[in-house]
């Protein structure tokens, strides 16, 4: 059976090793803070009233809520929809559906940005935005919220059946309360998406605080209007990383004993079948055959492929020795918050586990800023090299691997270590006996997740990445921001290429691990 539980067993502070491990991440972490402050202060009371209460200011505040709200909303709405489809209804080729809903994901937003505006004008505009976002990040609220509907145990559901409830009435009352954490957790991914996203709307000349920021600091080279702008996307970031996470830790669901694996009644469509059929297959077009067939025409017809394709070689060079070794470093960096958040109390464990979800607001120009500015002051002899861009991958990426790990570790309550030591090992022995092994896949999912997501990582790599490195990302978006879309084709349909196969493997692999 599946309970609702208010905690997640008893958890002890955390020995000193794990401390000072925590404290490197959290140090790191608070550097965009630092920045945006300092450059606050640099500023001074006047000046900051002054751009808070610009008229710009405030443009800028209603686009960055309207794009932010609009693409949460709506990802939300298809993502729980879709999921619902292909879990707990009778819709024909559901395991194909199932692997084809999540494909849009291997579609970088810019990609697919630049995909729609190559066509015209008329999708450079917020609702063209709305719409384009909207299909590039329904996956992260339907992946999570799919794989819940798929671990909960049917008995509640059977319960509710048998009381005359009809299949709305179920799903509000029944299957949504025990989806909340996974839909919670991907709205908000995807609304800190919005509020970083920068190279999809500078193609859909669309104007939030991330393309101002990008703006001021480039063209004006006004650190500290920029620095403002960071403070209010910061402000916007707060209040729903901490009410997730309030969520998540009040209302935990645990299955209670296996039992015979028992499968779910699957609701039937009856009439609703048809229209169930071309939503989904409408999806599926608009957010994956539309930009994938724009590309395929720039590929055909472009004139400018041969003075690219002598560029592309380096290019998949420069993400692969970036995004391969910054997935290790940001993996290692965020197993001591994921196991000091599931195993030990503490201030700093909760901060630590806080602290990046608030961060991942911030554009990757921003992060980008606080890194040069306290190297040069600090530590000079790390600016302009790649350890400076695997730090502002770690600040952009801890979240996605703490939730990976994260997941895997409350697999494995730390009774069982506790049982490790009753029989005689070390704390090290029984971590290494016992909970690493729960770790593996975990780190497996987060090597993956993080990998893919560095090798389109695009404004810290442009801002700091060594002269002369490019990657698939900055050549999609040098070639596309200047109108060269032939150009740029090539590039973009490699990065989808890399980026579709760990999406369509992970996918496959939790549909494979599930059925066993």
């Amino acid at each position: 059976m599946t309970l609702a539980l208010a905690g997640a067993g008893r958890r002890t502070r955390s020995p000193s090793w794990l401390t000072l491990a925590v404290l490197a991440p959290t140090l790191l972490i608070s550097l965009p803070i630092a920045y945006v402050a300092t450059r606050a202060w640099q500023v001074g009371l006047a000046g900051v009233a002054e751009e808070l209460f610009r008229a710009r200011t405030a443009e800028l505040l209603v686009n960055t809520v309207t794009l932010a709200g609009s693409v949460t909303l709506l990802s939300a709405l298809i993502g729980v929809a879709v999921a619902w489809c292909v879990e707990r209804s009778d819709v024909p080729g559901r395991r194909w559906w199932r692997v084809a809903a999540a494909l849009p994901l291997a579609v970088p937003a810019f990609v697919a940005s630049f995909a729609w505006a190559s066509m015209g004008v008329a999708f450079q505009t917020m609702p063209g935005a709305v719409l384009i976002l909207t299909l590039s990040h329904y996956p992260l609220v339907y992946l999570p919220v799919a794989a819940a509907l798929r671990g909960m145990d049917p008995a509640f559901d059977d319960v509710a059946r048998s009381l005359g409830r009809t299949s709305w009435r179920r799903f509000v009352s029944v299957t949504l309360p025990q989806a909340w954490p996974a839909l919670g957790a991907g709205a908000l991914l995807v609304l800190t998406h919005m509020f970083a996203e920068f190279g999809a709307l500078a193609l859909l000349r669309v104007q939030t605080f991330t393309t101002a920021i990008f703006e001021s600091y480039e063209l004006e080279f006004d650190g500290g209007t920029a620095a403002l702008q960071s403070a209010v996307l910061l402000a916007l970031a707060l209040p729903p990383a901490l009410f997730e996470m309030k969520l998540r830790r009040d209302l935990r669901f645990a299955r209670v004993g296996k039992g015979g694996r028992r499968r779910l009644s699957l609701t039937p469509l009856g009439g609703a079948r048809p229209f169930v059929l071309f939503g989904m297959a409408a999806l599926i077009a608009l957010a994956l055959g539309a930009p994938c067939a724009v590309l395929a025409y720039w590929l055909a017809v472009g004139k400018s492929f041969g003075h690219a394709a002598a560029d592309i070689w380096p290019a998949v060079k420069g993400s692969l020795t970036l995004a391969l070794p910054g997935a290790l470093v940001v993996t290692a960096l965020a197993a001591p918050l994921a196991l000091a958040a599931t195993r030990h109390l503490g201030r700093l464990s909760g901060l630590a586990e806080r602290l990046p979800y608030v961060v991942h607001g911030l554009p990757g120009l921003v992060v980008a800023l606080a890194l040069v500015f306290f190297s040069i002051r600090f530590f000079p002899e790390v600016y302009q090299t790649v350890a400076l861009l695997f730090a502002a991958y770690a600040v952009l990426a801890l979240p996605l691997a703490q939730s990976a790990l994260r997941a895997s570790l409350e697999l494995a309550p730390a009774r069982f270590e506790e049982v490790a030591r009753s029989l005689g090992k070390g704390p090290v022995a029984a971590f290494v006996a016992v909970t690493l092994p729960n770790m593996l896949p975990g780190v497996g999912a987060a090597l993956a997740l993080i990998t893919l997501e560095l090798a389109r990582e695009l404004t810290a790599t442009l801002m700091l990445a060594p002269i002369g490195v490019t990657t698939l990302a900055t050549e999609v978006w040098s070639q596309a921001n200047e109108g060269r879309y032939a150009a740029a084709a090539p590039f973009a349909a490699l990065l989808v290429a890399v980026s579709a196969i760990p999406v369509y493997v992970f996918t496959r692999r939790s549909l494979e691990l599930h059925d066993l």
